[in-house]
């Protein structure tokens, strides 16, 4: 019997493989089996099929194994995955289904039922190619609002829709609504309740026409959900736009955006990384299900904020399921490495679950897109280079298809050096906003690398470069000359603003650094009045003695000082202790936790109380929207910044921002 599938099918059987293997060929399909599951990620990407089988019978254990081994390529590739148990095992099925199994079949089954089994897998895969390769859809429209936290988060879909540039809060929003429509809202919210935990109200947007908001009341996590209908045709601009930055919420979304980008050639070439964490299942397991979905959000968030810095705005990040995501962009080669090599520093921190820490890290495949890729095949190319990366023994990451020439922070660090030569090291300020009164009263300077190829590069990559070429001495210097050169000559308007400047270790540990520095100073004409130094609490400063002395010094000639990034290392309390401090700045992970659970607001609350009754101001950074700002005023916090205010910009766009 000769079916119409003439298509590749992955088996995985631990002792009948010859067996379904032969039924299955019999029937069309082109079959690649195995009996053990070592490398099996690898061979069914290899074999090209968009069906695995896997046979659990007498084998639960390694059956549950190898379905979780296979689920990421499964979900990231829109495949199938047909699992076969013992009559008197399905008790399983629910474990399978959570390990990522798609389909099922027990037994005993006889040929027939085990083939319309493959076909109805077959055409689940077919279906979901045809879904990928539709349209756009309107559900990347929405928002969420905590009620515990009072957090608003809208899609980056409607965000562009609306015209918003950063992120509002419920008062802004319902301000845009004329006085029918925000009374139609408001009457929406309140009837909501654990009786009626659905409802829907619709109102006119300008240039958009005429929308409905359609809103759910989740009681598990005391959240309100909304999907935004318009029932009008979305301007094609802002159409666009949306599917691009929208296209971060799941896999079909992911596979739609390749799509575009592959139709349309542009300059610099498509790369696209698939990136699974390590260990996952294993906190699963020990902590639960809510625990495990917190860890996905928290490292969603990261691998979020890299690509945002590193590879811009119209990057993809996709959760494409299980523990993987997919990062994709237009970029050079090497400042994609770079994006890579953050991703991995990123997971490789400790996340908090529950009462307990997990250290996870992860894989990463890469592959760059070539001219007849598909969607389809570029996502494969990526999932066998990931599934490389898994087996290997220490690789982070593993490229398709391609060999390196180094690593990136090395081929940077050869061209540092001719970079502050040309003048490529440029200065840009972010505005430091006083929570009580809303006036810019301060700048921090901070230090970009205007690449020639890669574009923009930050303070972070910039002086890892530095390290590897042993030139991050003389990097400070100049970035010190070029801060305090600029800072000397700013308009009337910028007077009265203080000046943050940033120490390394390095500058802490070299003798005499204070009489050369004040000298500079004194010499470009800046007040040191007016002058805030800032020390990295994770800067390594292994001599607190040498560190405070040095600092008394600089303090005691008019300059105050600051302990920037202040819950990210594990020396807080003696730097506190040893060190003369005016500031303490509140990292921007620990400041946004402000919003999180009762537990995060907590610590935040006690790093505030301390501070202050140390007779510190203190700063947050990365505030990026008013609840987060709210709540870290009334726990005490004095100054802002982040891109609620601003983003770090030009002198000229300070100037401006000034004006306004």
């Amino acid at each position: 019997m000769i079916a119409a599938y003439q298509a590749p099918l992955f088996v995985l059987s631990f002792r009948q493989r010859d067996e379904l293997a032969s039924l299955a060929a019999g029937a069309g399909w082109q079959v690649v089996a195995a009996r053990r599951a070592g490398g099996a990620e690898r061979r069914f990407l290899s074999s090209g099929a968009a069906v695995a089988v896997i046979d659990a019978r007498g084998a639960t254990e390694d059956g549950l194994s190898a379905v979780a081994m296979l689920s990421g390529a499964i979900e990231a590739n829109g495949g199938a995955l047909l699992a076969l148990v013992s009559r008197g095992e399905v008790g399983t099925i629910a474990a399978l289904f959570e390990a990522g199994a798609t389909h099922f079949l027990a037994s005993p089954f006889s040929e027939a039922e085990f083939l319309q089994a493959l076909r109805f897998a077959a055409r689940h895969a077919e279906r979901l190619a045809r879904e990928w390769a539709a349209g756009p859809v309107f559900a990347t429209l929405g928002w969420r609002y905590d009620l515990a936290g009072k957090a608003l988060v809208l899609t980056p879909g409607l965000m562009e829709l609306l015209g918003l540039e950063r992120a509002v809060g419920v008062r802004a929003l319902l301000r845009r609504l004329d006085k029918g429509d925000r009374a139609a809202a408001v009457a929406a919210l309140r009837r909501m309740s654990p009786a009626r935990p659905a409802t829907a109200f619709a109102h006119d947007a300008d240039g958009i026409g005429r929308m409905v908001q359609h809103l759910q009341w989740d009681q598990t996590t005391q959240r309100i959900e909304a999907v935004v209908e318009p029932l009008g045709s979305v301007p094609e601009p802002a159409a666009e736009m949306r599917e691009a930055l929208a296209g971060n919420r799941d896999a079909s979304n992911a596979r739609r955006w390749l799509t575009r980008q592959l139709e349309n050639s542009r300059e610099e070439p498509l790369h696209m990384m698939l990136v699974a964490l390590n260990r996952f299942e294993m906190v699963n397991t020990a902590y639960g299900r809510s625990a495990g979905d917190a860890l996905l959000r928290s490292a969603q968030k990261r691998i979020d904020d890299v690509a945002r810095e590193m590879l811009g705005r119209d990057a993809l990040v996709s959760r494409m399921g299980g523990a993987t995501f997919a990062v994709a962009a237009r970029a050079p080669r090497l400042r994609i490495d770079l994006a890579v090599a953050r991703i991995a520093a990123e997971l490789a921190r400790p996340f908090v679950t529950g009462e307990s820490i997990a250290v996870l890290g992860c894989r990463i495949g890469l592959a760059e897109a070539r001219e007849e890729d598909s969607a389809a095949s570029l996502l494969r190319r990526a999932s066998e280079a990931l599934a490389e990366a898994r087996e290997s023994d220490s690789a982070t990451m593993r490229v398709a298809d391609a060999d390196t020439d180094g690593e990136p922070i090395d081929r940077l660090a050869v061209e540092l050096n001719h970079a502050m030569d040309r003048g490529e090291i440029s200065v840009l300020f972010q505005p430091q906003v006083s929570v009580s009164t809303g006036a810019i009263v301060g700048v921090e300077a901070l230090a970009r690398w205007e690449h020639g190829v890669l574009g923009t590069i930050g303070a972070e990559t910039l002086f890892a470069a530095a390290a590897r070429a042993d030139l991050d001495i003389g990097l400070s210097d100049h970035i010190q000359k070029l801060v305090l050169a600029q800072a000397a000559a700013w308009p009337t308007s910028l007077a009265g603003l203080r000046l943050s400047l940033n120490l390394t270790a390095g500058d802490i540990a070299r003798p005499g650094f204070a009489d050369l520095f004040l000298d500079r100073v004194d010499s470009s004409g800046f007040p040191r009045s007016r002058l805030t130094l800032e020390i990295t609490e994770s800067g390594l400063i292994e001599d607190l003695g040498i560190a405070s002395n040095l600092l008394s010094v600089l303090r005691g000639a008019g300059c105050r000082i600051a302990i920037d990034d202040f819950g990210t290392g594990y020396s807080s309390l003696a730097y506190l202790k040893a060190l003369p401090l005016d500031y303490l700045k509140i990292d921007k992970k620990l400041a946004q936790d402000i919003t999180g659970s009762p537990r995060d607001r907590i610590v935040v609350r006690g790093v505030i109380d301390m501070a202050r009754s140390l007779g510190l101001t203190v700063i947050a950074e990365g505030v990026e929207n008013e609840a987060q700002l709210e709540a870290l005023a009334k726990e005490g916090c004095q100054i802002y910044q982040g891109f609620l205010c601003s983003e770090p910009i030009t002198l000229a766009a300070l100037v401006a921002l000034m004006a306004r």
